[in-house]
């Protein structure tokens, strides 16, 4: 069994109000108090988390109510909280937005699965009264949930807070923060979101540095733990771990150009017993020493692709491996550079098909019924996951059948050494592909 304690949800009314920077300069301004503070996200998110960790210090995590299921919701909670004084988590989008129409994995379903109290951050910018209403709305919509309090962000002056405050008091949410209009919170996006941590990670550091003191100067940070701990305290089970299933020596790509792999998934691969070795695919020469299998998941490989491109000794190295037969995963950004080219520039060549980047995106959980047998999964299974790309393949393969919310198709690429595909697998619900990868790999060891 594991515990749940102080816990507080902060979640948006719409995407794109600000609720990243806020919670991220929430978790550092919480910190430099002397808490220990843990973090998460709803949903399938990698960026998001990676500026999480450096405000916290601590492992980023995804709370997943649709790929996970929603009995694991709590026990991830808690596995993400142990040894901390309060988890913050981030809400996906907006407050009620999911996965289908009743709000499967949305911020407000996890919420309840946690029993935690929601922060909504309103983007005040460009109202008055009007906030009273949209407040109301929010507050009243889902009796099942309690909005404890408001963050109103982006406020121009002293005379426009006071018509905030005012129009909010007879709605009976507090306000816990007021956060000016200010560069600290102009971040730098990217076609998928942020631009991720690991591209700049001083410059991010800085910025985080300047949100916490925005945050700790506009917010009640007393106030705010104290609504955290109104959540109750829970016992819950454990997370499901991974079973030793054999001993591997796994590459796991890593660097500026693949950061997208959820610490879940790593988790479960050594659990099943592997050790794991991150290498650079912009900066080595050869995969790591004695390696018996291969991950690379996503990442941003196009915004690298002419430095993936000119480490030639590395992309040689990778497709004599995995012709010999190299146990290999990989997802989205990985699949791009396993295969033969991304927008013209060469990559590894062992999955037949080209990449390049379109303006079209590719976004939604998947569900998906495995055709052809693999380290990750056996034909018959299936797999849950997402996709978030701009990028095509060509062919797009069939080793998975793939059904979204809006439509099916086939995608991928699979043999008894390889899965290569755009879906993006978390495990800290279900670790047997972990299990499966490694009893594959160790299959080989001599």
């Amino acid at each position: 069994m594991a515990r749940l304690g102080a816990r507080i949800v902060i979640a948006g009314t719409a995407s794109g109000v600000g609720k990243t920077t806020v919670a991220t300069g929430l978790m550092a301004a919480l910190g430099s108090t002397g808490l220990t503070v843990a973090s998460a996200k709803v949903g399938p998110d990698y960026i998001d988390p990676g500026y999480h960790a450096l405000a916290t210090g601590r492992p980023p995590r995804n709370l997943d109510a649709w790929i996970c299921g929603a009995g694991s919701v709590a026990p991830l909670a808690a596995r993400a909280a142990d040894g901390a004084d309060i988890l913050v988590v981030e809400g996906v989008m907006g407050l009620f937005d999911g996965a289908a129409e009743d709000g499967t994995a949305s911020t407000a379903h996890v919420a309840r699965l946690l029993d935690a109290p929601i922060v909504l951050v309103v983007d005040g910018s460009s109202m008055s009264g009007s906030v009273a209403a949209l407040v109301h709305g929010f507050a009243s919509y889902d009796p099942t949930i309690g909005i404890a309090g408001v963050i109103l962000n982006r406020v121009g002056s002293d005379g426009h807070e006071t018509l905030l405050r005012e129009a909010l008091a007879p709605v009976g949410v507090p306000v816990v923060g007021v956060l000016r209009r200010s560069d600290a919170f102009t971040w730098r996006d990217r076609h998928l979101g942020l631009v991720p941590v690991v591209e700049h990670a001083d410059e991010v550091r800085a910025s985080v540095a300047r949100l916490a003191a925005a945050v700790a100067g506009g917010c009640d940070l007393a106030a705010m733990v104290e609504l955290a701990t109104t959540a109750p305290q829970r016992s819950v089970a454990a997370p499901p771990a991974a079973s030793p299933s054999g001993r591997a020596r796994v590459a796991v790509a890593a660097g500026k150009a693949f950061g997208f792999v959820y610490p879940d998934n790593i988790e479960a691969l050594q659990q099943a017993g592997a050790e794991v070795v991150p290498f650079d695919p912009l900066e080595d020469a050869c995969l790591p020493a004695g390696c018996e299998a291969l991950y690379a998941g996503g990442g941003f490989p196009e915004e690298f692709a002419p430095a993936l491109a000119a480490n030639a000794a590395l992309l040689d190295d990778v497709r004599r491996r995995v012709d010999e037969g190299l146990v290999t995963w990989g997802e989205c950004g990985g699949l791009l550079w396993l295969g033969r080219s991304l927008d013209g520039h060469a990559m590894v060549g062992a999955v037949p098909g080209e990449a390049r980047m379109t303006e079209r995106l590719s976004l939604g959980y998947r569900t998906a019924m495995v055709q052809t047998d693999n380290p990750v999964a056996a034909a018959g299974s299936t797999l849950r996951g997402h996709e978030f790309h701009y990028s095509a393949f060509d062919p797009v393969g069939d080793a998975l059948a793939l059904n979204g919310r809006f439509g099916s198709g086939a995608g991928g690429f699979a043999s008894p050494s390889l899965l290569a595909t755009y879906l993006h697998l978390h495990l800290g619900g279900d670790p047997r592909p972990a299990e499966r990868f490694v009893t594959t790999a160790s299959a080989g060891r001599g």
